[in-house]
């Protein structure tokens, strides 16, 4: 796939962190950007920054029947994406397993793993008909390995690695499927681990510059592999 193309490319939990500075990074790139989050303020302002032909919507990931209708309105409007990226994330308070509270770990699980099958089951059957286009799930080096106190975030990312690989066996010739470590960033859900020593790595906006032209280069030739932002 040629990186100077223009794509159309989906993006979720574009309000802030990396999936802002991956919407920001891709449209001075020259390409179309859909994207959702939950926060309806932050989707009026890349609505007003981003007017059309890009899109933005206040979706929650986790409403299988929200996604559906947001994929909806996207495929009709533009076709099915050439890149969809799955990178709506949270993470628990720093605690021991047993004193996360059931609602947290839930809401964990649900925004981590179900809002990224939610996307892909919606979007996915689309590409798959045109057999193309690429799936980034975003992981985490917590994806491959662990720290304690952060055992429900690890054990969601471990799940999109296996997940992702197990989807990249299910796609047809020419498309791919990958799970992304983007590296250790300095992002509001880092700094809630790391605190002030989040600031000794880069920012989301540093990191987009690498990240970007990685993500575009992605093709079939990397189906199924695990990646790192970097590497």
């Amino acid at each position: 796939m040629s990186i100077t193309k223009s794509r159309r490319i989906v993006i979720t939990g574009v309000s802030r962190g990396l999936g802002r500075a991956l919407v920001d990074g891709m449209i001075a790139a020259g390409h179309t950007v859909f994207g959702c989050a939950r926060s309806a303020e932050a989707i009026a302002e890349l609505r007003k920054r981003y007017p059309a032909p890009h899109g933005f919507a206040v979706v929650d990931v986790c409403n299988n029947a929200a996604v559906g209708r947001w994929a909806q309105r996207v495929l009709s409007e533009a076709g099915p994406p050439d890149l969809l990226i799955n990178n709506a994330a949270v993470i628990n308070r720093n605690a021991k397993l047993w004193q996360v509270p059931a609602e947290e770990f839930d809401l964990v699980i649900d925004v981590n793993i179900k809002g990224v099958v939610n996307v892909i089951r919606h979007f996915v059957p689309a590409m798959v008909a045109r057999r193309r286009g690429v799936i980034v799930n975003i992981s985490s080096g917590w994806g491959r390995s662990v720290s304690p106190e952060v055992a429900p975030y690890c054990a969601t990312k471990w799940a999109i690695e296996g997940l992702t690989r197990a989807l990249a066996e299910e796609l047809p010739s020419g498309m791919a499927a990958v799970p992304l470590n983007p590296g250790i960033i300095n992002t509001e859900m880092l700094q809630s681990c790391f605190g002030a020593a989040a600031a000794d790595y880069p920012t989301p906006e540093k990191w987009a510059v690498r990240a970007v032209p990685m993500l575009l280069a992605l093709g079939p030739h990397d189906n199924g592999r695990p990646l790192t932002v970097g590497h």
